[in-house]
C-alpha cells in the first residue's frame, strides 16, 4: 500500500504565482509555507478567498500543507484558491460542477505586458517635445 493514498495534490497559478497543495484528512489546520495562514495572509479578504472552496464544498475536516511562490499577496491567493479547487476535484469527482459554477476551476489567463524596448514600459512612450 502507498504511504501517501490519502493526499490529493492540487496545483494553481495567477499572473506569476505559483501555489502547490497537499490535502489529506485531518481536523482543518492551514499551513502555507510553514507558517499559519492567518499569519501568512494578514487581510481577511485573503484568507476568505482561499476558504471559499471548502465552504462551496462543505469540506471542514482537511488538513492543507501549501507551497506558494512568486507574484504579490493577491495573486498568491488566487493561486491557492484555484490549487485547492484542483485538489478538491481529484478527492471527489462529484465537486466538479459546484466549483466549476463559481469559476474556481478557470485559470486566470491574464499577465503582465511586456515593457517594449524604445519606450519606458508597456504602452507609455517618452515625452515628446516639438520645440
Amino acid at each position: 500500500m502507498k504511504k501517501n493514498a490519502n493526499i490529493s495534490l492540487g496545483t494553481g497559478r495567477r499572473k506569476t504565482a505559483i501555489a502547490r497543495i497537499f490535502m489529506r484528512k485531518g481536523s482543518g489546520k492551514i499551513t502555507i509555507n510553514g507558517r499559519d495562514a492567518e499569519i501568512y495572509f494578514p487581510l481577511d479578504l485573503q484568507r476568505q478567498l482561499i476558504k471559499a472552496p471548502l465552504e462551496v464544498c462543505n469540506v471542514n475536516d482537511v488538513d492543507l500543507v501549501i507551497n506558494v511562490k512568486g507574484g504579490g499577496l493577491e495573486g498568491q491567493a488566487v493561486a491557492v484558491r484555484h490549487a485547492l479547487s484542483r485538489a478538491l476535484v481529484k478527492a471527489d469527482e462529484d465537486r466538479r460542477p459546484l466549483l466549476k459554477e463559481k469559476g474556481f476551476l478557470t485559470r486566470d489567463p491574464r499577465k503582465r505586458e511586456r515593457k517594449k524596448y524604445g519606450q519606458p514600459g508597456a504602452r507609455k512612450r517618452f515625452q515628446f517635445c516639438k520645440r
